[in-house]
């Protein structure tokens, strides 16, 4: 059955016909098919018939002389067309040359689909046989040329090559004409533009390759020319009639207009290079006009202006650095302005604060201004980190890792007023946000884990959930061998919590009596708490304390063999009832502060020199505890405010003591200032010690995989390792190289200057 001819009857057999007999009837057919003129059913059937005799016609087939007649016809037939809408055009002017084209394209090109459904076995079973493959093509063993076409493909060519070609200026002419008072908000016969440009299109769009170059030969090109040339005029009147915020706007809205046309009229294709034109004569070509304003709408924060400079220059090559140099500068330029000069007690809260502050402000503008492009956000994180890692003195440590610790010292302590845990754990995961930005992260952990030992020792932490919480935090920032010590502090306090439970089961088991002494204790690895044991001063056990000590030793040395507990006495605290005054009072005290004192329970007075050799407590320590109570009041002395202690300087209980409170607590007199300078610096002393430990496993395990290495490549890539900890100094790197030659780990390749190699 050949499905185009549905319903006809005709023999399948070929047989002789007279070309010229059978041409006759079907060139009347297909004048009227042409025109899109009414065919009858059944003569639509025998003239699809005819095709087919003549296709399988006896003794030689006459597909050749039918195609040949078939493209002549067509070829007169474009070319009466032609003429007719230029005898028009003419008569009346080129004002209807666009209607005239556009309604008899519209009439040919369907009548051609006709046409062709009429041809199908011809274009079946001859043409389509006959047509060159892709690699005939492609390597130019044929010409296009010589190449027959399907009766579609045929008359498309033809209405080009009859009907485009010779009319092309004119059209051309009248569409950029059209289009321009499109733009000017002339009235414009928006299909008819539409159909003459698309029809440039649809004419080759049988083609598989190069189907758009007449469309972008004859119409695109011109057509980008002229937009741009009338953008180019645009500019340079919007830029003498408006300031630059009102420049901004005009453009935007031009480029918007302009992007609505061409999806109005012209190919998809052409899209992206309207757009590109008109970027590049409205803002490309005037980026030093633009670039100008970046920097007072930045200054004072112009919002609208800068989100739609945002949007002129990010589509532009280099458009978008000097706006982002500009909101980094800024940036930098108000952190350093809000953590700079900050004084008083107050300073670690106001630095993060500030640092928050200033972070959410830009981050807020960068997402509702420059729809948190990358780049912007990139400037914001470059200028937190110059401003947290500014260093007031070049050659003093950067404050911002100590600064951060002791903010959240604060809100980790029970000293923490007005805040519910659920607001002090919001508060420590912003921290975070400022601790990402810290280079010296091991400086932090220093201090970081100096204070959670205080607050763990003296049972001063607001909640122990919490205290958990920020170390995974830092833990997810920084990896778990960051947070491996603090973890270990954590789990020594449990540990000592069973330790205390068990030896307290031990006790009474035994039936050891402490003297009514509620004795509690903490067992920690010296290896994890910042603790250090050189500062351990001598002491003599008060008896009353003597028995608990001892037999806690018996305990732990019966429970664990080959470990070795270091008393550290100073860090102790004790509650100490004092009966001797009108009322009761429950004092909190160091343990030296105790055995003071318990030297006065059968005297009233004692010497200074007594009470040293009494206590073995050293010159120094005694002395700060001995101030401290006299300054509460406990002990009373003769000795002048700034006189010397000597060691005949007397003591003497106060038993005349009153407090407005019951329970309260003593610490060492010291100054503050003083005592948190010094340990500042033997913190920074310390974190020393340890890059310079870090830096020398670092290039050791780097030598061990390389074997040998030249010296550039061994800098960088333990200045890779070391990134997430801190920022190693070249000279401190040299350093621990020369350090590990001295100790034969590595040694200059021979012969080279600049190369290592590892010693096994």
């Amino acid at each position: 059955t050949l499905r185009p001819g549905v319903g006809c009857e005709m023999s399948l057999k070929p047989e002789n016909v007279d070309f010229n007999e059978i041409w006759s009837r079907l060139r009347s057919t297909i004048d009227s098919v042409i025109v899109l003129s009414k065919v009858e059913r059944k003569e639509w059937s025998e003239r699809f018939s005819d095709v087919y005799k003549l296709c399988v016609a006896f003794p030689e087939p006459l597909c050749d002389r039918l195609y040949a007649e078939t493209k002549a016809f067509l070829n007169e037939h474009v070319i009466v067309l032609n003429k007719a809408i230029t005898a028009q055009d003419s008569a009346t002017g080129e004002d209807n040359l666009l209607v005239d084209y556009h309604k008899q394209w519209l009439v040919y090109r369907d009548g051609v689909n006709y046409l062709n459904k009429l041809y199908w076995y011809l274009n079946q079973q001859h043409i389509k046989k006959q047509k060159f493959s892709d690699a005939d093509l492609s390597y130019g063993c044929v010409e296009v040329s010589e190449q027959k076409l399907e009766i579609w493909e045929l008359g498309l060519h033809i209405w080009r090559k009859n009907m485009i070609e010779p009319l092309r200026d004119n059209l051309i002419r009248l569409l950029l004409a059209a289009i321009e008072n499109d733009r000017l908000g002339k009235s414009t016969n928006e299909t008819v533009v539409q159909g003459v440009i698309l029809s440039f299109v649809n004419v080759e769009e049988y083609k598989k390759k190069g189907s758009l170059d007449l469309y972008q030969e004859i119409f695109e090109k011109p057509f980008l020319e002229a937009t741009g040339e009338y953008y180019r005029k645009e500019a340079e009147m919007l830029l003498q009639n408006s300031d630059c915020s009102e420049y901004m706007e005009r453009v935007l809205s031009r480029l918007s207009a302009e992007n609505v046309r061409s999806r109005k009229y012209l190919h998809p294709s052409s899209f992206p290079k309207v757009t590109s034109e008109c970027e590049t004569r409205m803002i490309a070509e005037h980026l030093q006009f633009l670039h100008s304003e970046c920097k007072p709408m930045v200054l004072n924060n112009r919002r609208k202006d800068l989100q739609n400079m945002y949007k002129l220059l990010k589509p532009v090559e280099g458009g978008l650095p000097v706006l982002v140099k500009e909101v980094q500068d800024h940036i930098t330029r108000i952190g350093l302005q809000a953590v700079c000069n900050l004084e008083g007690d107050g300073v670690p809260q106001a630095f993060v604060e500030n640092i928050l502050k200033v972070h959410k402000d830009n981050s807020n503008l960068i997402r509702e201004v420059f729809s948190n492009d990358q780049l912007f956000i990139g400037a914001l994180d470059k200028a937190c980190a110059t401003v947290i890692n500014h260093r007031t003195v070049s050659k003093q440590p950067c404050k911002s890792p100590e600064l951060l610790a002791r903010y959240c010292d604060s809100l980790l302590k029970k000293s923490t007023k007005g805040m519910n845990e659920s607001e002090i754990e919001e508060r420590l995961s912003q921290s975070i946000t400022v601790f990402k930005y810290i280079d010296d992260k091991d400086v932090f952990q220093k201090f970081y884990a100096k204070m959670l030992a205080k607050r763990l020792i003296h049972t001063q932490s607001v909640s122990m959930d919490l205290e958990e919480s920020m170390i995974n935090k830092l833990k997810q920032a920084c990896g778990h061998e960051f947070t491996s010590k603090l973890h270990r502090m954590f789990t020594d306090i449990k540990v000592s919590e069973d330790l205390n439970n068990s030896f307290n089961a031990y006790c009474k088991d035994m039936k050891v009596e402490l003297g009514g002494i509620n004795f509690n204790i903490f067992v920690l690895q010296a290896g994890a708490w910042p603790l250090a044991q050189g500062a351990i001063s001598s002491f003599a056990i008060p008896q009353p304390l003597e028995k608990c000590v001892t037999n806690f030793e018996t305990f732990y040395n019966s429970k664990f063999n080959g470990r070795k507990l270091t008393f550290i006495h100073h860090l102790s605290m004790s509650e100490v009832k004092l009966c001797y005054c009108k009322r009761t009072y429950i004092v909190t005290m160091g343990t030296f502060h105790m055995a003071i004192l318990l030297l006065f329970e059968s005297v009233n007075s004692l010497t200074y020199k007594e009470i040293e050799e009494n206590t073995k407590i050293a010159d120094d320590q005694l002395i700060k505890h001995l101030n401290s109570l006299v300054e509460s009041k406990l002990l009373l002395t003769s000795l002048a405010e700034s006189a010397q202690v000597t060691p005949e300087t007397n003591y003497s209980l106060n038993l005349n003591f009153v407090n407005k409170r019951s329970k309260f607590k003593i610490t060492t007199v010291v100054q503050k200032e003083v005592q948190q300078q010094q340990e500042v610096e033997q913190t920074h002393a310390s974190v020393d010690e340890d890059r310079k430990l870090y830096l020398q496993a670092a290039i050791v395990r780097i030598m061990k995989a390389r074997k040998v290495i030249k010296h550039n490549s061994l800098m960088q890539q333990v200045i890779h390792q070391a990134k997430n900890r801190f920022t190693p100094s070249v000279t401190m790197i040299k350093k621990c190289i020369e350090a590990l030659m001295e100790k034969q780990y590595l040694e200059r390749t021979p012969n080279t200057t600049d190369e290592y190699s590892y010693v096994a």
